[in-house]
């Protein structure tokens, strides 16, 4: 990393990180909620050509690879990022007497690894698509995992808001 400070400054460094990771966070929270929206939608519903109709029709399956390899990304990222977190946000934050605002981002923490924890059975499930036992369990561990990423995207939100990403 040394040799890059001879290049960009430190604080561009980690803006741009910053910007990796939320450009990762983003195309996660497409692909998860497209495949979301697929596998809750209705058997033989018509063939609207609405907006939800259509963003609904992906092949749920053709997701399952990106989602995995997005979240782990995006984790590699944030917890690259979290290490400027804990010094830089995380204590003046605490100075304030924000703990609600603290408390959303720590549960934040632990969803989103309680989610990388489920990604290999995740993974497996959308990848023998054709056993109908695991119909049920792949569509409520997508919806899971769709409302984790959501709630972390949202908290990363509230926290860059509260103290900002200029570290």
């Amino acid at each position: 990393m040394d040799f890059l400070l001879d290049y960009i400054s430190v604080t561009t460094f980690w803006t741009i990180l910053f910007t990796v990771h939320a450009l990762l966070a983003v195309a996660l929270i497409g692909a998860i909620t497209h495949q979301a929206a697929a596998v809750l939608k209705r058997q033989g519903s018509g063939a609207s050509d609405s907006f939800v109709t259509r963003f609904r029709s992906v092949s749920g399956p053709t997701y399952a690879t990106a989602v995995c390899v997005l979240w782990v990304l995006a984790f590699i990222f944030g917890g690259w990022i979290y290490a400027k977190y804990r010094i830089y946000v995380r204590i003046p934050i605490e100075q304030e007497g924000l703990y609600k605002t603290l408390g959303a981002f720590e549960l934040k923490e632990h969803l989103a690894t309680i989610g990388l924890g489920l990604l290999p059975i995740y993974w497996h499930m959308w990848k023998n698509v054709r056993i109908a036992a695991y119909d049920s369990a792949r569509k409520w561990l997508t919806v899971v995992l769709a409302g984790i990423c959501w709630y972390t995207f949202l908290a990363g939100h509230i926290i860059n808001n509260v103290r900002g990403f200029g570290l």
